[in-house]
């Protein structure tokens, strides 16, 4: 591919555009908790839309950003040669340089902070520690974690738990769940036990998406084990086999269907007012064992090489689609609950 040196195009790419799909899906399903609880709270919808806008355009810059780091510090350490099997790298490949790519790394961090800025009047300043912390995962990713085979780890957290608590939180704080708790419940006074069992329910929230997202990195792992043992990167395909992986993969996938089941069926119970009629949120969720067994069934097929990156953009929609589902259950979820109500 003919690309001039840091020109547009070569920045496009640089950013991989179809790694996006990781930053948005828990924003989205974080937003759509957030909604639906302002909602059910009385509260309207409307309010909550600024900080869900603030927290897309967080999530998609610092995905950038972190694509941008990984790009230079991969390079810089040698691990994108000529002899890579992935999507090709702006640095190795020379659309960009690497001085330039360092440029960008301060721009979209900064970028990304003042992104996140706005989010402090919504969450209070602690949203300013969130914020650093993200952007010190995205450097400790790279640098350390992805080589001892702990990114996964960060993936579940930074893809998953991180965004969709916070997103949920910055739009919807323990304020308007007590008003959704006197709401239903009929009765006045604050419930903290009613405000943790909705945080533990968005946490489960985020571990799901986490996990779902995680399968990226899983098939990204899977594709370059034997480059990455070649060069001491002990991801966790290279410790425990491309079997261990393979599983693990549709394990994600099914735990993460699990995981829209139990936060939709504990939804319905959290006004003390269980619903009735047909549960189509409990069913929909099923919609996305079709889509993961394809994708697991073509990973599994291909097993090695370049071919392994068409394994990989069918898992990116597949992050979508399974966002989409979630996001659609949590919504005939609170259908459910304030027509019942």
């Amino acid at each position: 591919m003919q690309v001039k040196t840091n020109s547009l195009k070569a920045w496009v790419l640089a950013s991989r555009p179809k790694t996006l799909a990781g930053a948005v899906a828990p924003v989205l399903v974080g937003a759509t908790l957030g909604f639906c609880v302002l909602i059910l709270g009385g509260m309207g919808w409307t309010r909550g839309l600024i900080p869900a806008l603030f927290c897309f355009l967080f999530a998609i810059l610092m995905q950038i950003d972190a694509n941008f780091i990984n790009d230079y510090f991969d390079f810089k350490k040698g691990s994108d040669t000529k002899e890579r099997l992935g999507p090709e790298r702006a640095c190795s490949q020379g659309w960009i340089s690497p001085s330039a790519m360092k440029k960008g790394i301060i721009a979209t961090t900064a970028l990304s902070i003042l992104a996140g800025l706005p989010l402090i009047c919504y969450g209070g300043w602690w949203m300013l520690a969130v914020g650093l912390i993200c952007v010190a995962g995205a450097f400790i990713y790279t640098t350390w974690f992805s080589y001892k085979g702990l990114g996964d780890v960060l993936v579940v957290i930074f893809f998953g738990i991180v965004p969709v608590f916070f997103t949920y939180h910055v739009m919807a704080d323990s304020n308007l769940l007590n008003c959704l708790s006197d709401l239903r419940r009929g009765v006045v006074g604050v419930s903290t036990g009613m405000t943790l069992e909705i945080d533990f329910l968005v946490f489960i929230a985020g571990l799901a998406v986490g996990l779902v997202v995680n399968n990226l990195l899983i098939v990204n792992n899977y594709r370059d084990r034997e480059q990455d043992a070649l060069s001491g990167k002990k991801t966790l395909a290279v410790r425990f086999g491309a079997s261990f992986c393979e599983w693990l993969y549709l394990a994600n996938g099914i735990l993460g269907i699990i995981g829209i089941i139990f936060v939709c069926s504990r939804f319905l119970k959290i006004p003390e007012q269980m619903a009735t009629g047909f549960p189509f949120h409990l069913v929909e969720p099923l919609l996305f064992l079709p889509f993961l067994f394809s994708a697991h069934r073509m990973m599994v097929k291909i097993n090695h090489g370049r071919e392994l990156n068409a394994a990989l953009g069918k898992t990116a929609c597949n992050i979508l689609i399974f966002s989409v589902i979630f996001s659609v259950s949590i919504i005939l979820a609170s259908l459910t609950v304030w027509y019942n109500g």
